[in-house]
């Protein structure tokens, strides 16, 4: 269900849950494309370059990526060794069917050149589950900066958007302030008990999955 100014929780995992990052510097083109889709867009004066075709010289612009800014807001995101999880606020109903397109095709045509191989990278489509009320994109958001558990003690050094949470890390293209103005408000009840964003994904540590399952069932 495509909405205007919906929120979106967008996962996706490697055909037959096989790895999709096997290095570090493919966790780094991964978020490069997202930035490259989410940041504002260049000045394409400012991008001329001098071509060579059949001898003759010009300058022109490169072929730029599809860029989303102002149309996809990433709030928080979380990669892991074969599947991710991104939420996501879209402006227009469609925009996340494009912007989902795009990353996808980008980073499989550059994984499947790297790695010598062809076919299909992702298991199928993407999902994306429309965030229904405020409660649940609270735990969603915990429910993916504790993801990485599995992997790291240290939830700062995953590749995930948590340190942008907690104001150790700064990202233009990602917006941690939708979710952070919660606490700040104290609107929900549940907030008012807790001091920060931090205590309240890390107090629930090995209880988030069914937090969350539970919020979903309530919505």
């Amino acid at each position: 269900i495509y909405v205007k100014n919906g929120y979106y929780h967008i996962y996706n995992r490697g055909v037959e849950k096989r790895t999709i990052f096997e290095d570090e510097n493919d966790y780094k083109v991964f978020l490069k494309y997202l930035k490259d889709g989410l940041s504002t867009p260049p000045d394409p004066t400012k991008l001329k370059t001098i071509f060579t075709l059949q001898g003759a010289s010009f300058k022109g612009v490169p072929r730029l990526p599809k860029n989303y800014y102002n149309q996809a807001e990433l709030l928080a995101y979380c990669l892991m060794p074969n599947h991710f999880h991104l939420l996501i606020k879209q402006a227009s109903e469609k925009i996340i069917e494009s912007f989902m397109r795009s990353l996808a095709t980008r980073y499989s045509m550059y994984f499947n050149k790297k790695y010598q191989r062809v076919g299909k990278l992702f298991q199928g489509h993407y999902k994306a589950v429309l965030i229904t009320n405020d409660n649940y994109l609270l735990h969603l958001s915990r429910y993916i900066h504790l993801n990485p558990l599995e992997y790291t003690k240290k939830l700062t050094n995953a590749y995930s958007s948590y340190a942008n949470y907690l104001h150790l890390r700064t990202t233009d293209w990602v917006r941690p302030e939708f979710v952070l103005n919660f606490f700040n408000k104290s609107t929900l009840a549940e907030i008012k008990k807790i001091n920060s964003y931090q205590n309240f994904v890390e107090r629930y540590k090995g209880e988030s999955e069914e937090v969350l399952g539970n919020i979903i069932l309530e919505s």
